[in-house]
């Protein structure tokens, strides 16, 4: 609306101004406050008046860029694993959710790109697909602790509840993504996927009797026990000959670094199951303890409790033949004790030291031999099976107490030899005095 050439109906003043009231523009007098003429919607510019977004009543928000590549993110993993469409839906819903929290809408995109694979990881996991954390972290290239804290966060923020899930599913699971049917390698090294998982699960069920599983990731241990069941379901010369690596190779998937060590450990426990079995007679090794895993896994309980007797048995020996070692050095001569002692430290480097007799030693040698006797050895070695965290245990560090320096204590010989001049040393330092007092009485 334009003021030009208008008057006002009231006092016939010509002093005619617009005044926006809210959205809508009016012409106003100054003289006498009258309003000459209203404005309408149509009479508006095609923009509108200028009002922030803010100010604004609309209730419908477009997505921002972010929420929309990490819905992208979200669709993308669903495609990898193949997931459901239930399952996808359901993830979406829970990525919307999460991302519109205080928590999570300020934050890098790094993790952010960690909530999508949460979304879907737990959306698995209500749904009952077998999945582990470790697959959606190599998904997202991404340390498996960074994801469990954002995994951790999200659970609390939605406040929400994952089942836990078998692991004979995430192990059936695990195999399928192995490329050794009949269509994809020769007959000799095809297998069924179905008769490998449940070697494979009696595999991983023997290494959590035996502790090898505490403390691990579960995706090293899975391709170990797979591995080592491929090769004794049909152990002929073209399995046994094939490495681990090259095992991946033929199955097309990525080989776990961590898979070469947890393949060692489970051989050395087949091996100690594998000579108590009564029909065995030639020592078993790692070498050719594969043939004998149908066996060991058939009888594993029976083989475990014989094996943990002989062990026992083994140490009875061994504190029996120590004690008597012990009881010799004290009766024999004064002469003979030196050549005692070596005796008795050869066959304490081939034998656990007994815990009692070491702590009969430790009360009858006083306060000076229980300074200087060695550390307590790793009790997980003087057991048949222990955890990892025993048997590689950490050195901890042992801080020795402050003596007090009074100035009263006793110097050793070695300490006062070395304060000791030596002749030629005796021959400089008379020197260097003979050139001193020379060059004082020169100045004076």
């Amino acid at each position: 609306m334009s003021a030009a050439g208008l008057r006002c109906p009231g006092c016939g003043s010509s002093n005619i101004v617009d005044d926006d009231l809210y959205c809508q523009a009016q012409l106003v007098c100054v003289d006498c406050g009258s309003v000459v003429s209203e404005g309408t919607l149509a009479d508006d510019p095609v923009g509108g008046t200028d009002v922030s977004y803010s100010r604004t009543t609309e209730m419908t928000r477009k997505p921002c860029l972010n929420l929309i590549k990490g819905l992208e993110r979200v669709k993308e993993i669903c495609r990898i694993l193949r997931v459901s469409s239930e399952i996808e839906d359901l993830a979406l819903t829970h990525f919307r959710q999460a991302y519109e929290h205080e928590s999570f809408i300020n934050v890098t995109l790094q993790r952010k790109e960690l909530l999508a694979g949460c979304c879907v990881f737990v959306s698995c996991r209500q749904r009952d697909w077998p999945i582990t954390l470790g697959t959606i972290s190599c998904l997202l290239n991404a340390d498996q602790t960074l994801v469990g804290g954002v995994y951790q966060n999200m659970m609390k923020i939605l406040n929400i509840q994952a089942p836990f899930i078998n692991v004979t599913d995430v192990i059936e699971a695990h195999v399928q993504e192995y490329k050794i049917s009949t269509q994809h390698v020769p007959e000799e090294l095809a297998e069924d996927s179905k008769v490998l998982s449940k070697r494979a699960v009696a595999l991983v069920e023997l290494a959590g009797d035996s502790w090898i599983v505490t403390g691990r990731k579960p995706l090293p241990i899975m391709m170990a026990a797979t591995y080592l069941a491929w090769q004794s379901l049909n152990p002929n010369k073209h399995r046994l000959r094939l490495s681990l690596d090259k095992f991946c190779q033929l199955a097309k998937v990525q080989k776990r670094k961590p898979a070469t060590t947890r393949i060692t450990e489970l051989k050395e426990v087949l091996c100690k199951l594998g000579r108590e079995l009564p029909w065995v007679r030639e020592p078993v090794t790692q070498n050719d303890v594969v043939p004998l895993v149908g066996d060991i896994l058939e009888h594993r309980h029976t083989l475990l409790t014989r094996a943990l007797r002989t062990h026992e048995r083994a140490m009875e020996a061994d504190c029996t033949q120590t004690f008597a070692l012990n009881s010799l050095t004290e009766e024999v001569a004064p002469s003979q004790i030196s050549e005692s002692r070596n005796q008795t430290a050869n066959a304490s480097s081939v034998v656990q030291p007994c815990p009692n007799t070491r702590g009969e030693n430790q009360e009858g040698d006083g306060d000076e031999n229980h300074q200087s006797e060695d550390p307590e050895p790793n009790w997980g070695k003087r057991v048949l099976f222990a955890p990892p965290c025993v048997l590689h245990a950490k050195m901890r560090r042992v801080e020795r107490p402050v003596q007090n320096v009074t100035g009263d204590e006793e110097i050793s010989d070695s300490e006062i030899d070395s304060y000791i001049r030596s002749p030629q040393e005796v021959r400089d330092f008379a020197q260097m005095q003979k050139m001193a007092s020379c060059s004082d009485s020169g100045k004076s």
